[in-house]
């Protein structure tokens, strides 16, 4: 799938090699053919720099911005971690893939196979999953892709009916601890309060279990999906939080053993068992798949696509709004309210009709997307477009996408390193839409068995949305900075 070209794009200044200003001819049919630039380097030692890089000296951002600044190309073959010494199955080498153009490719299931590539070459154990490989590492061609997203789709709908309710529910225990911790300290961390009130959101609406039926669930579940999620992505993760060396020796060297989170796992498996049973007879009567099965890939959708994709996602789109002097928390309160009056007309209609809510939704996306690396193998050899050439990419080749920097592509967004609230608002905006990928696909895309795009796309910005509107008919201020709530002022 190649993107169409923008209908109304504004006039463009001359083509520059540059990342964010690169731009492109008038008609595809006018892209040279351009040997792809890059290199792998020598055996061991060019994947073993290439690592330094992008964990060390670097970081991913650099990483990616300098090899495109030094090869003049969006598209060109580099190294990502993990690699050497201890892990000797990976294959580091890539096509990196920096433009919304050529980045589209990695989307067509015609062209790419997604097999095992959620984080690129490198694959947890199995044994994370209970021994079973779920539907995210599955790739369309595969007949039980089909059964396990439909079933994952039609969790989904069924949730529908509480997915309001719910969230309101543990909202209103959130705040409420946020307000008792800015009571009694001046100032209230929210990351964890957040992350619990996800858990206890996500079990109720998508397996229709209420956390309070186990305490120990309750109390622990969202933290051992914290540390289930971190054993799994940490080996491919500059964390920055750990001094180097130590970082790199320690936890970029090998992958981690399941063994270290089984037991408390284990006993997510048993809450869903004993508890989830009409998620459990849907997955098995509906959709053919064994309980097991079942209870894994709920788990997975539960776990590392809801809860772990809200806990990365929220949080920023917390740190924006609260840490915003520009009057747009006026804007929102005013839009909010004008919508919903006192706040019981606040639903999926409703806040569907806020354009600069959504529109806030989908820059934060846009900005920091949860995901920041998108991989897919060429299915066979095919030639892959940027702005600005045509390359040749051959079979079993494995593309990869920066997202923070694809989505900052200025042949596609205007001021693209600014963070601009209406960006998405009105028909201008709508049209952008086709050119946000956050999901596995762009926002106007519509998730299938046929394809890879997350099934929960429509309802994560739905969501978000909610998540605002709600807090601002609570309060009319909110003061704050990344990961800490100072002051709320109640609405009047």
């Amino acid at each position: 799938m190649l993107l169409r070209t923008m209908a109304a794009a504004s006039p463009r200044s001359p083509p520059s090699t540059s990342l964010t200003s690169q731009q492109p001819p008038s008609t595809p049919s006018q892209l040279p053919l351009r040997t792809m630039p890059g290199s792998y380097g020598l055996p061991l030692v060019g994947p073993l720099s290439d690592r330094l890089d992008y964990f060390w000296f670097q970081g991913p951002e650099k990483f990616f911005r300098t090899r495109a600044e030094k090869y003049k190309s969006t598209v060109f073959r580099t190294n990502i971690p993990p690699t050497f010494p201890f892990f000797g199955d990976v294959n580091p080498n890539i096509v990196a893939v920096l433009d919304v153009k050529s980045f589209s490719h990695l989307f067509d299931m015609d062209l790419v196979d997604k097999r095992d590539v959620l984080i690129g070459d490198f694959r947890p154990s199995l044994e994370f999953y209970g021994g079973v490989r779920v539907g995210v590492y599955l790739d369309t061609t595969e007949p039980k892709h089909a059964k396990i997203k439909s079933f994952a789709m039609e969790i989904l709908k069924r949730s529908s009916k509480v997915w309001l309710q719910e969230l309101r529910s543990n909202l209103n225990t959130f705040w409420g601890t946020i307000e008792s911790e800015i009571t009694k300290n001046g100032a209230a961390s929210y990351i964890f309060p957040l992350q619990r009130c996800i858990f206890s959101f996500l079990c109720a609406s998508l397996a229709g279990v209420d956390v309070s039926v186990s305490p120990d669930i309750a109390e622990n579940g969202w933290k051992t999906l914290n540390t289930w999620l971190a054993l799994q992505v940490i080996p491919t993760t500059k964390l920055g939080i750990v001094p180097q060396p130590l970082e790199e020796i320690f936890l970029h060297t090998w992958p981690y053993p399941s063994l270290l989170v089984a037991g408390n796992y284990k006993k997510l498996c048993n809450f869903i068992d004993e508890n989830a049973g009409d998620c459990l007879r849907l997955g098995q009567e509906e959709f053919g798949l064994t309980r097991d099965e079942t209870i894994q890939n709920l788990l997975f959708v539960l776990g590392f696509n809801a809860y772990g994709g809200f806990s990365v996602f929220l949080p920023y789109l917390i740190e924006k709004i609260t840490g915003d002097d520009s009057g747009l928390q006026e804007r929102i309160k005013s839009e909010v309210r004008k919508v919903c009056g006192s706040g019981s007309d606040l639903n999926f209609k409703t806040v569907n009709e806020m354009e600069l809510v959504k529109s806030v939704v989908y820059e934060t996306l846009r900005f920091n997307p949860p995901v920041p690396l998108q991989f897919a193998r060429a299915r066979d050899d095919f030639q892959i477009s940027s702005h600005d050439a045509v390359f040749e990419v051959k079979k079993g080749e494995l593309l990869c996408g920066y997202q923070p920097l694809v989505m900052r592509d200025a042949n596609v967004f205007d001021e693209p390193e600014e963070f601009k609230p209406d960006r998405f608002v009105g028909e201008t905006g709508s049209e952008l839409l086709d050119f946000l990928y956050w999901s596995n696909g762009p926002q106007t895309g519509t998730p299938s068995a046929s394809n890879k795009q997350c099934a929960a796309k429509d309802m994560v910005t739905l969501t978000a949305s909610l998540v605002i509107a709600d807090l601002f008919l609570r309060y009319d201020s909110i003061t704050g900075d990344s990961g800490s709530i100072k002051a709320v002022v109640k609405a009047k």
